[in-house]
């Protein structure tokens, strides 16, 4: 059982830490310095390094093999059969037994777990001078760590630092009512956090707000993603990077975009590296980052979103995107993002070649390895662990949070046009600062070197309100503008699943299955294959249902 696990684990997990301390502590004892120790491990958790490596590559704290649910990526590697538990997911056979489910699972119930130690400890501590402060960022974390959870499992269990672990079931609390908890406790946090960072990496206030505006916007409630969206794009803290390469550069760690990332570094014997993003390193023909497993592919149906229509500039929202492959004779338009996203043979990859020969199994998963969790490779190590830096991972960005208020508003719009509704058109003007920033990207001078114009004819322009005497930024096109957006935007890293799971059941079956079909005349593995409504969230881990004594089942 998870919870009769914990407390080990969590023992256990501790020497991966610098700051960790050992032994026991009286009240009097637990200072601001021993404290701290504590709150690093649970910021720890992040990390998904547990007991081993596999358990976070396969349940990974950046879900990337839940992008490889989507229609936004394969499984990659070199072939089906490696990672299996992970192709499973890709190919929608759910069963409570793939180790995925297992991994991810433990991973968050052991971070869960590394918080409420550090609760109990200042609950019990009675000199320590930010402990308002301190439970505002463990509150935040525990809320990060079961929000992820709930996106994933149907019913899970949850409990406080002041709960019998031992005693809980995951039919306790419904869905709604822990959503309900997750929001209690950045309410909690939101009015106890600093506005302003004491340390890179460092939880705030709009830390708190931005993961508020995600959970709002899974359950439904735009009126909260939109005042807590306003309230991280208010604060004045975040813009977008000048160029949209520069979340892949080290450089721009805890940047003007980077609102809530995993902190890594390769300072202290790769203690806090991206553990996660380890199997999906590219190939790299001539060994320019070690001989990398290259899993985590784009496919053909993503790569083709990023057409654009050579007369004005915009995506092909009208479902027709996926008419033409893009391939190396494509010669028509393409939003710049896409060689910021992927490999793509004959074009740069920061300043290098990409070659068929960076490409694992390009029988089996095409050539499109995924490029922005990584650096240049000058950057990176080149020797196992291979290709990682410390290059960090941001889990929640500022465009993606400019995204969910334009869905907010489009959402919450009463009237059908922009013509007639402020809402409409502040929506539009936030879609279009993501499309400019992307439009600015297309920089010939920009190193390193990922794009090159004298080869692709990159064109993107932003949505208009009127085109060509017609109404354009109705609310129905707005919907499928902004959706279509944060495809493009954040393809690769991790949330494009979570988005079709909140946009509804048929919505997500019919995309996934329209996909599935299309995708089967490239990925013969996908034949006769689908995803049914009973198949979206993961079943509970057959191991830990075995480990419960009862307290845990399927529902």
């Amino acid at each position: 059982m998870c919870g009769a696990a914990l407390l080990t684990a969590a023992t256990a997990c501790n020497k991966m830490l610098d700051t960790v301390p050992q032994g026991q502590f009286t009240s009097e004892q637990l200072d601001d310095s021993s404290i701290e120790g504590l709150v690093a491990s649970a910021y720890a958790g992040l990390e998904a390094h547990f007991y081993g490596n596999n358990e976070a590559f396969a349940g990974p704290s950046t879900n990337w093999i839940f992008d490889v649910r989507s229609d936004d990526a394969y499984k990659g590697g070199g072939g089906t059969g490696m990672e299996e538990n992970i192709h499973m997911l890709e190919v929608s056979e759910i069963t409570a037994d793939n180790v995925s489910g297992l991994d991810k699972w433990r991973n968050n119930y052991f971070a869960i777990s590394r918080v409420h130690s550090a609760m109990n400890a200042l609950h019990d501590a009675t000199s320590v001078s930010n402990a308002d402060q301190l439970m505002g960022e463990l509150k935040t974390l525990r809320a990060w760590y079961y929000f992820d959870l709930i996106r994933i499992f149907n019913r899970i269990p949850y409990f406080t630092e002041a709960d019998d672990v031992n005693s809980k079931t995951n039919d306790e609390f419904s869905r709604a009512e822990i959503f309900g908890f997750i929001k209690q406790d950045l309410e909690e946090a939101i009015a106890v956090l600093p506005a302003a960072k004491s340390a890179a990496g460092r939880i705030t206030r709009t830390t708190a707000q931005a993961i508020m505006a995600k959970v709002c916007a899974f359950t439904g409630d735009w009126g909260g993603v939109k005042t807590y969206a306003d309230d991280v794009i208010k604060s004045g803290q975040y813009k977008l990077f000048t160029n949209f390469g520069d979340m892949s550069k080290i450089a721009f760690n805890n940047g003007s975009e980077s609102i809530f990332a995993l902190q890594c570094s390769t300072a202290s014997d790769n203690a806090h590296i991206n553990w996660s993003n380890l199997l999906n390193c590219t190939y790299s023909d001539g060994n320019l980052y070690g001989t990398g497993d290259d899993f985590f592919y784009g496919s053909q149906n993503l790569v083709n979103a990023f057409r654009t229509n050579p007369d004005n500039g915009l995506p092909y929202l009208d479902g027709t995107f996926n008419d033409v492959d893009v391939t190396e004779d494509y010669a028509g338009t393409l939003d710049p993002r896409v060689d910021f996203t992927v490999g793509r043979i004959g074009f740069p990859w920061r300043g290098h070649t990409y070659t068929a020969g960076w490409c694992r199994a390009i029988d089996v998963y095409g050539q499109f390895s995924n490029k922005k969790a990584w650096p240049a490779p000058e950057d990176a190590l080149a020797a196992w662990p291979w290709g990682c830096s410390s290059l960090n991972f941001m889990f929640i960005r500022y465009a993606d949070i400019l995204l969910l208020k334009a869905e907010a508003l489009i959402e919450l719009a009463a009237g059908t046009n922009a013509a007639t509704d402020a809402d409409l058109v502040e929506a539009r003007e936030l879609v279009n600062q993501v499309r400019a920033r992307a439009a600015a990207s297309i920089d010939g001078n920009y190193t390193p070197v990922d794009l090159e114009p004298q080869k692709a004819d990159y064109y993107v322009e932003p949505y208009p309100t009127d085109w060509d005497g017609n109404l354009y930024w109705t609310k129905e096109r707005a919907r499928l503008a902004v959706r279509f957006e944060r495809r493009l935007e954040l393809a690769l890293e991790g949330h494009r699943w979570f988005d079709l799971v909140r946009w509804g059941e048929t919505y997500l079956v019919n995309t996934m299955n329209t996909y599935m079909t299309q995708e089967s005349e490239l990925r013969n593995y996908y034949g006769g294959r689908s995803v049914s409504a009973n198949e979206i969230f993961l079943p509970v881990p057959q191991e830990e249902i075995d480990k419960s004594n009862g307290l845990y089942k399927q529902l």
